[in-house]
């Protein structure tokens, strides 16, 4: 059989956005991935991957939704009608409707509107941004979408210090998941759990949903959502009734501690039951296992943050392990950043000093306003999706697909597939998937560094980001050298190659069968925050009280903001075990009509049976779903999984059309979860 036609196996890496960042075995066969399993080379997900990963991955890269060539809209935007072009007509068309929004409005017109669709450090942002800066584009501040509001409220607590790499929780005696589930979004933190356990460690998940891991657990607390703050709070005025706070630990290593507890009297436990509607025997059982553990470890979750108390909450949270001297030992603390263990040079990679001083910076979440923002200083002229799905993953949906529309709005989508944001660009280049270039890959939830190499050949006439924007600096007449950078001169570019972790191998060496572990700082020993590792706060201390916040936010202690809403239900939205986001929402397993999980009295009050089509909404819009009546959510809450495509829908809207775009309490983040919304029969 000829070269290339025999069935092989190479080494890979998931890129999605996910904490666990899997390496992959991939089977290839005449040039196509016929098969996706996990492989040994990562220690910490020991070959078990995900069914999406398994399942779904062929399909993304070969199937019919698959771009393959560039694409010129002939069509009404959003109807989704293109015709095949050339890739010089497709950089010439993109660089002329870039430079005619440059000419009317400057280039902070210019705005690139990508997130995390991959997560290896070239494909996510290295050549782009170099571009982006070079042009003068608006900046784009992502964070705020996911993730940042819990990376600011740790930094504000932590400075840059790791926390517990994850596998280290099967020391612990009692492991906390809080607002995480780790079977959908967190995988590989099952095994921990499972051999924490097998050692006689108690489980407590503290989620509004009895998720599966919740079936394990010793203890589950189903808190209202966005009261978690108060929880929090609660539990350390309860370890400090228990005299479970370790003096000696928070004299020598915390700020603020005593404000903090000063705050933390006010609720009493009698109080925050009645708030966050758990009875108080579970809040009191929880602070006397916890009090009595050690190890003791909590695993925070994002889903914490995406409320108008998300930062606080999380704040409150990872105070617990320094009020009771948790940290300082394997398998304590809590499983936040770990992946800021490795030594990233965003600088050196995405060369910022390229971009104009004082250049302006837009959050994500408020890009679809500023496109319909009338009279604006500077309008949003040209835009460039690419990373990024916006009509399915961000709020207020109908106002999305109106920005999209604007007439004289230029947009440029650079995609895998074609998506239902896709359908509104005006000029589509396709890109590859991982499989088909190479890429660097850290990880957010763990503490391991992996390299990929393409495993097949680009499809059709798709590139890698890294080419597509190198294309286009050239057409622009970038002529620097940082343009003409190659991919290993982008890996090398990434991480600090001098780093004694490396081992003296450069970032684009790394082998492809194996993992590095970025472990302390000397390069020998484990990360054990509080004894290998350390905070970076100014006081070289956990500040549980914060400068920084106050200044910037307005308060120095975690405080909590009630909720108001004339809407009797709350509508949480979390990860789906068929896609990650949005990613594989056009495969076959994501058709129909997604479920709505409600409480059995909240559907007899409603009139819904199980299996019945209802409909859900509120003042900004209104979608179709199928009611699965089920204990699982707790009364006045109802659960639909995000990342659902308008196919999905009779009314052509998801859940995103009913979500709020208010901004949390740090980082300006979304609030999905801060969604209201009633239901009936449909």
């Amino acid at each position: 059989m000829p070269d290339g036609h025999a069935a092989v196996t190479r080494d890979s890496v998931c890129p999605l956005d996910c904490p666990d960042t899997c390496s992959l075995a991939v089977t290839v066969e005449d040039d196509r991935v016929v098969a996706v399993r996990g492989s040994e080379a990562n220690p910490l997900t020991e070959s078990v991957v995900c069914n999406k990963v398994a399942r779904y991955y062929p399909d993304f890269v070969h199937g019919e939704t698959r771009l393959r060539h560039p694409l010129l809209r002939v069509g009404t935007r959003g109807d989704g009608r293109f015709e095949r072009i050339s890739w010089d007509e497709a950089i010439d068309r993109v660089h002329d409707g870039i430079a005619a929004a440059i000419a009317r409005f400057g280039p902070e017109s210019v705005v690139p509107f990508n997130y995390a669709g991959p997560h290896g450090m070239l494909a996510v942002g290295s050549m782009d941004m170099r571009f982006f800066h070079r042009l003068g584009a608006s900046k784009l501040d992502r964070p705020p979408m996911c993730g940042g509001v819990k990376t600011e409220a740790c930094v504000s607590v932590y400075g840059n210090m790791p926390g517990t790499p994850p596998e280290q929780g099967a020391e612990a005696e009692l492991i906390v998941v809080w607002g995480n589930n780790v079977t959908v979004s967190n995988l590989h933190f099952i095994r921990t759990i499972n051999r924490a356990k097998a050692r006689g460690a108690k489980l407590v998940v503290i989620d509004p949903k009895r998720v599966k891991v919740a079936e394990r657990a010793d203890l589950h607390i189903a808190p209202r959502p966005g009261t978690d703050a108060v929880l929090a709070l609660a539990l350390a005025a309860e370890l400090e009734r228990l005299d479970a706070i370790d003096r000696g630990f928070v004299e020598r290593w915390t700020v603020g501690a005593d404000e903090l507890l000063t705050e933390a009297r006010g609720w009493t436990v009698e109080r925050a039951a009645e708030e966050c509607g758990v009875p108080a025997e579970q809040i009191r059982t929880l602070a006397r296992w916890y009090a009595d553990a050690r190890p003791a470890l909590i695993a925070v979750g994002n889903g914490l943050e995406r409320n108008r108390n998300g930062g606080n909450g999380i704040r409150a949270i990872v105070a617990l392990p320094a009020l009771a001297g948790k940290w300082g030992v394997v398998g304590g603390g809590a499983v936040v950043r770990a992946g800021a263990a490795v030594p990233k040079t965003m600088a050196r990679l995405q060369r910022p000093d390229l971009a104009p001083e004082g250049t302006r910076t837009v959050n994500i979440m408020d890009v679809p306003r500023m496109i319909l923002a009338p009279g604006a200083a500077t309008p949003i002229g040209a835009l460039f999706v690419y990373n990024h799905n916006p009509v399915a993953t961000h709020p207020e949906q109908r106002l999305v697909r109106e920005a999209l529309s604007r007439p004289d709005l230029f947009v440029v989508g650079c995609e895998v597939q074609m998506t239902d944001s896709m359908a509104y660009a005006d000029v589509i280049l396709p890109a590859c998937t991982h499989f088909e270039h190479a890429d660097l890959f850290p990880a957010y939830g763990q503490t391991y560094v992996q390299r990929a190499d393409a495993v097949i050949p680009p499809v059709g006439e798709a590139l890698p980001n890294t080419e597509i924007f190198r294309r286009l600096a050239a057409r622009f007449g970038f002529d620097e050298p940082c343009f003409r950078a190659t991919d290993a001169e982008l890996m090398d570019d990434a991480i600090d190659g001098a780093d004694p972790r490396l081992g003296g191998i450069r970032p684009s060496e790394l082998p492809l069968a194996s993992a590095r572990n970025m472990t302390a700082p000397d390069g020998r020993s484990p990360i054990v925050p509080f004894a290998t590792v350390f905070p970076t706060t100014p006081s070289g201390k956990a500040e549980l009280a914060s400068e920084l916040t106050e200044a910037k936010r307005g308060f120095r202690i975690p405080v909590y903001r009630p909720l108001k809403s004339d809407w009797p239900l709350a509508l949480i939205t979390p990860s789906s075990a068929d896609r990650t986001n949005a990613t594989f929402g056009g495969h076959e397993a994501s058709a129909g009509m997604p479920p709505l999980e409600i409480h059995p009295d909240d559907a007899a009050a409603r009139g819904i049976v199980d299996g019945a089509a209802v409909r859900v909404w509120n003042e900004r819009g209104e979608t179709r779903l199928l009611a699965a009546v089920t204990d699982a959510v707790r009364p006045g809450v109802i659960y639909s999984p995000k990342g659902t495509w308008a196919r999905t829908s009779p009314t052509g809207d998801t859940v995103n059309v009913l979500m709020v775009n208010d901004k949390a309490d740090l980082c300006e983040g979304a609030c999905y979860n801060d969604t209201r919304v009633e239901v009936a029969p449909a």
